[in-house]
């Protein structure tokens, strides 16, 4: 009873559910009993090759479509894939890496103004104001959403990639072999 009760929570929520809000809502469970469920259920759709998983995101849990069925998806929904201007993901990289931070810090980085920039990214909730410094002028101050966190499939900011992984990922990216593009209309 209890797997499929968490199983139904989990399956109607909007957003990634955490462990404690699963015990306030079930709060005649041991939050032992409800790992356990989670933990069966997140089984049950590894081994039965559902088209959804549970996955642990942002704090929480939350079904979600399999990778590998993405293009399908993108049909029925006509939504186009996520796209950030180069722009936008140095300055995302910026906050999430260096939270909290000012805006006077990210345009230092960047060497260039980044207050359209921050404002859009404020528009998407990827990126919300923490407060006001407390230096002279009191700037505001930025760090990433849990709507970021969704966005890029992160179960907290220890999963960011570290410098290395970057590292290792853009030199692998060189040694690969470039194809040849057509240039010519045959």
């Amino acid at each position: 009873m209890l797997k499929g009760l968490v199983e139904s929570l989990l399956f109607v929520s909007d957003s990634p559910l955490s462990l404690d809000r699963i015990g306030t809502l079930l709060e005649e469970f041991e939050r032992e009993e409800i790992k356990s469920a989670i933990a069966a259920i997140a089984d049950d759709c590894r081994a039965e090759g559902r088209g959804v998983e549970l996955v642990s995101v942002a704090g929480g849990y939350q079904f979600r479509s399999r990778h590998e069925y993405a293009d399908y998806i993108r049909r029925l929904k006509r939504v186009k894939p996520v796209r950030f201007s180069p722009s936008s993901l140095e300055t995302l990289a910026i906050v999430a890496y260096r939270q909290p931070v000012t805006r006077a810090e990210i345009e230092y980085l960047r060497g260039v103004d980044s207050g359209g920039v921050l404002k859009n990214l404020l528009d998407k909730k990827l990126v919300r104001i923490l407060g006001k410094k407390d230096i002279p002028g009191k700037p505001l101050i930025y760090g990433t959403t849990r709507e970021f966190m969704e966005t890029f499939d992160l179960k907290d900011l220890a999963s960011l990639p570290t410098l290395r992984e970057i590292q290792e990922l853009a030199d692998s990216g060189s040694d690969a072999e470039q194809v040849p593009l057509p240039l010519t209309d045959e």
